[in-house]
């Protein structure tokens, strides 16, 4: 077994190292940028006069850095050759964004928004593989571009980690759908001027059958925003939305009436093992940061890198590390080979454990830097204010855990390798 990093992605390592330090580095220092990026941070980013709502200017600057990146042909790494991307694979991008994260924060790379120069574009992924052609016609470009995205609508107040059980219901009236219900967590919402909305159209609460997305217009009469919630990292765009009497036509149905949830589960394996090894790099930066302070720092006349106290912890969290990016590589390779949801126990081990293991890094790198670990002068209290977030979304650690306890004990089944006939 060969487990060297193919000789194509360490070239473009270092083809993505220079594009940052000829256009990224020199736009992150200019304008007081580094306002977004230093102690200033949480307050640069937020407008607190507008509810706390991502500054205007930030979003700006984000927005010219993936606008540099797609000129330069990165930030549609992963795309399909056909839509101006290189075919990105599961391991090119796992490989990737551990390298991107590794390097801390900086405009090349902030995960609090999921901001990055090769970009992780789950709509456009979705578009691609559900939407019609009238719908590809419209979004397929503008996606690819990130000029404009949607919103997902998912999560219910009531209701988080079992969207079967979600209250938010359309009924058919004629040839239109007549959508009520509430969802939170809207990621995104200040923005998009659509929302993928999903609703029991049919079947039993706790159905998996029988839910419909829709792409609803945000400005469609009964949609609103009802407050945008603030949280442990701001800032916030993440909103509580109230559909009251929506009503959209046919053509917004997207991927499929009663299908809805096969399509976001489609994706969630890929978007895992990507969330994985982001959190896998920001997880060896703290220590690797940790390691150096050590070295550096000298109380009562000795470097604390002599003390067995401050070796030992770094050393669990380094082992860690190591044995867990043997694993996001092999399951991210078993995907690339034998299909994304053929090693779907993998992937759930590589997500919680990344995003716990990343908590545990950063609140190491606290500890050992003392005083200076615990202000916003070091990055440790924003990766891990952050990095806990992926703790509870997209699937809960526990519910990771769960799902890999169904494998276990054969509650659940495996889907069949590529070009395998499932029994």
């Amino acid at each position: 077994m060969d487990f060297d990093i193919p000789d194509e992605l360490v070239a473009y390592l270092a083809e993505l190292d220079d594009f940052i330090e000829r256009e990224i580095a020199p736009l992150q220092a200019q304008d007081d940028n580094e306002r977004f990026f230093d102690h200033r941070r949480e307050d640069a980013r937020t407008d607190w006069d507008r509810g706390g709502l991502p500054n205007e200017e930030w979003e700006a600057l984000l927005h010219e850095a993936k606008r540099r990146a797609d000129a330069a042909g990165h930030y549609r790494y992963p795309f399909p050759k056909e839509y101006g991307g290189r075919d990105g694979t599961n391991l090119g991008m796992a490989i990737i964004r551990e390298h991107l994260a590794r390097k801390g924060l900086g405009l090349h790379n902030d995960l609090q928004n999921e901001h990055s120069i090769v970009g992780n574009n789950v709509g456009l992924l979705l578009m691609l593989e559900y939407g019609t052609e009238a719908q590809k016609a419209e979004w397929v470009d503008d996606l690819a571009t990130g000029r404009r995205g949607f919103a997902f609508g998912i999560t219910e107040p009531a209701h988080g980690s079992d969207a079967t059980h979600m209250e938010t219901t359309a009924v058919r009236d004629g040839d239109h759908w007549v959508i009520n219900g509430e969802k939170t967590w809207n990621t995104g919402i200040h923005k998009a001027t659509t929302d993928l909305i999903f609703a029991r159209t049919s079947g039993e609460a706790g159905d998996g059958r029988g839910i419909t997305c829709f792409l609803v217009p945000t400005d469609t009469p009964g949609f609103r925003v009802a407050e945008m919630l603030w949280t442990f990292n701001m800032p916030t765009d993440h909103g509580h939305v109230v559909l009251e009497n929506v009503r959209v036509p046919d053509s917004t149905i997207f991927g499929g009436e009663g299908r809805g949830l096969g399509v976001v589960q489609h994706f969630f394996n890929e978007n895992r093992i990507r969330q994985a090894a982001s959190s896998l790099g920001a997880a060896q930066y703290c220590i690797d940061e940790a390691v150096a302070y050590a070295q550096e720092r000298k109380p009562f006349g000795k470097a604390l890198a002599t003390n067995q106290a401050i070796q030992f912890p770094l050393v669990e969290l380094q082992t860690q590390c190591e044995m867990l990016r043997a694993l996001i590589h092999k399951t991210a390779w078993q995907m690339d080979t034998y299909g994304a949801f053929s090693v779907s126990d993998k992937v759930s081990m590589c997500n919680y454990w990344s995003n716990r293991l990343c908590c545990e890094a950063a609140d190491r790198a606290m500890q050992v830097h003392g005083g200076l670990g615990y202000s916003r002068h070091k990055p440790f209290e924003h990766i891990y204010r952050h990095h806990r977030r992926y703790r509870i979304t997209e699937g809960a650690e526990e519910i990771q855990m769960r799902r890999v306890a169904g494998y276990l004990f054969g509650f659940m089944k495996q889907r069949a390798p590529k070009g395998v006939q499932e029994s």
